[in-house]
């Protein structure tokens, strides 16, 4: 998972060479004139791949132990990075390729997104620590859908031979969906000892 998180994070700080890729030549001419539309997209990007070349090793206990000033340090990095990649992320959802559906997607993304970060960070602010991991749990898995996307669409576009705005439309939501599940499955885990305890007492 990391090593995934790391690839599609330097395939993200690809885009500051500020060269025309395909994604960005694709877009409406209008659009891509958007000074609005150019600097919430490179925010999006660039800090959105600052959170998934982090997140994934806050989870390490090993280090998270040994190393915990540094652990709230990268958390620090990793809960701004979020904010601000999810915030700049709304706006570019707004403007999604595919329509209405597309846009949907990601915008409630972008909202789950910042809201589990929020509750992450006041929880810990709170001494919640508990609260905190159940929380970022589900908020990396949020911030995986950057890889999950990239898994997803070409297996669409390849595979089933789907048209891409049928494929955008459709990884709009399964990029992150799914993975929001599989977060509350470990969640529930997670929290089971406490569920146990509250029973018996």
């Amino acid at each position: 998972m990391i090593l995934l998180a790391i690839a599609i994070a330097t395939y993200g700080f690809s885009y500051f060479r500020f060269v025309e890729t395909d994604f960005i030549r694709n877009k409406d001419i209008a659009l891509r004139s958007s000074v609005l539309w150019q600097i919430a997209f490179h925010l999006h990007v660039g800090f959105g791949a600052v959170a998934l070349l982090i997140g994934g090793f806050q989870f390490i206990a090993p280090l998270r132990d040994r190393f915990s000033q540094l652990h709230r340090q990268c958390g620090i990095v990793y809960v701004t990075s979020v904010f601000v990649s999810s915030i700049s992320g709304f706006i570019v959802a707004l403007f999604a390729d595919a329509g209405p559906v597309a846009e949907t997607g990601f915008a409630l993304l972008a909202i789950l997104w910042f809201t589990t970060n929020l509750k992450a960070y006041r929880a810990i602010r709170n001494g919640r620590i508990l609260q905190h991991r159940s929380w970022m749990i589900r908020n990396f898995s949020l911030t995986f859908a950057a890889v999950t996307l990239r898994i997803i669409l070409p297996v669409e576009i390849g595979l089933l031979a789907l048209n891409f705005p049928e494929a955008y439309r459709i990884v709009a939501w399964a990029s992150w969906v799914p993975n929001l599940l599989v977060a509350e499955l470990l969640v529930y885990r997670l929290t089971a000892p406490l569920r146990r305890a509250a029973a018996t007492a």
